[in-house]
């Protein structure tokens, strides 16, 4: 039998761009692409979709050539140069140039970091960012910089370019630090304003739904991964730089060190938690890290999403998932459970108790006990 032609095409869908998989009707293809993470059925575009974006359209492509299905992306391809034309119509060019007297402020500047123990990450994305500012900015030396010349910046580059939020207020960020450390300056710090943060609540998973993802995960390190990242309300970056010697088996505590903000951190771990990990650690024997490449060295965290991803399809689990999903959903449950907010913050390691309340909006436990009156209809 003819295998059927899939097209895929945009469209918008509650204010989203979607990607918009059709073909005819055939049994076969409808159960295979349900297996595929994200992926939903909406009966107003009469159509199964995703959320539209390369690697996801990416994804799904190779999904499908697997099974030899012809994909038509003819239409994404038009639509691609439509906006590329568009972008191309907006875009700033940013010449190479900037100035010796600038360039030996941001390296003072880097200096300044470095002694202050910044983290490597963040002194890298600050001075690659003050280097684009300021490129942008030539010939105009630093001090001579002002708030329509930031304005400018941010309108004419940023935006024009469709950056992120984060892109932008890490900008704001890198200029409002570079320039408090400078002697003289028409610059009002105060006023420099970071843009509005867009209030999206994260996605959670169920109790049930992290067991089924536990559950098809056959591999004792990759399920000893991720249970620790759901166990313990982990980051992938800390789970990844745990070190054997930082497991405290006899107090039941695990050592976080220098996480975000350079703050170190002790967390506890579950009895159930600990005898995975004691199982993990004697079958593996793993000489460094808790988790360590074919190789030694640290696990990547491209591998654990990959491990991630093939679970989640295995757990046949629709929600678009990330492995931060699961600290997400570790400290949903812990207060669905009773745990007092300032008792989460100190296990996240959060700085403000602002970013824990997030919390509040996506737990049921409240929301559970409200009495709708619809319930008593008789229909």
């Amino acid at each position: 039998m003819e295998k059927p032609k899939i097209t895929f095409s945009t469209a918008y869908h509650k204010k989203e761009q979607v990607l918009l998989i059709g073909f005819r009707y055939n049994q076969e293809l409808k159960e295979y692409l349900k297996l595929f993470s994200g992926i939903r059925w909406s009966t107003t575009l009469r159509s199964f979709y995703l959320p539209f974006n390369k690697k996801t359209t990416n994804s799904l492509y190779l999904y499908l050539r697997t099974k030899n299905y012809y994909i038509d992306y003819t239409a994404l391809k038009t639509a691609q140069e439509k906006n590329s034309n568009a972008k191309k119509s907006k875009k700033i060019a940013i010449g190479n140039e900037i100035s010796i007297d600038v360039q030996n402020h941001i390296g003072n500047f880097k200096k300044w970091m470095a002694q202050k123990r910044y983290s490597e990450n963040t002194i890298h994305t600050y001075i690659s960012m003050l280097q684009l500012f300021f490129r942008y900015q030539h010939p105009k030396k630093h001090e001579e910089i002002n708030q329509t010349d930031i304005l400018r910046f941010n309108t004419d580059y940023i935006l024009a370019n469709g950056f992120s939020y984060t892109y932008q207020n890490q900008m704001v960020n890198a200029i409002k630090l570079f320039y408090k450390q400078q002697d003289s300056t028409n610059l009002s710090l105060d006023n420099i304003e970071r843009p509005k943060k867009s209030k999206k609540l994260p996605q959670v998973l169920s109790i049930d739904e992290v067991k089924r993802i536990l559950i098809h995960t056959s591999n004792l390190k990759h399920k000893t991964l991720l249970s620790l990242l759901y166990a313990c309300g982990l980051r992938i970056g800390e789970a990844l730089k745990l070190k054997i010697k930082d497991i405290d088996e006899g107090r039941g505590f695990m050592h976080i060190q220098s996480a975000k903000g350079a703050k170190d951190r002790y967390v506890p771990i579950p009895k159930q938690m600990i005898l995975v990990l004691r199982q993990y650690i004697k079958a593996y024997n793993p000489r460094f890290y808790v988790f360590e490449g074919q190789n030694g060295g640290m696990y990547t965290a491209v591998s654990a999403r990959q491990v991630l991803k093939r679970s989640i399809a295995k757990a046949e689990i629709q929600k678009p998932i990330t492995l931060h999903t699961l600290r997400h959903s570790h400290a949903t449950h812990l207060l669905e459970n009773g745990t007092d907010l300032r008792f989460i913050q100190e296990l996240l390691g959060h700085n403000s108790p602002k970013t824990t309340m997030i919390y509040t909006h996506v737990s049921t436990t409240s929301l559970d006990k409200i009495k709708n009156p619809f319930d008593d209809f008789e229909l």
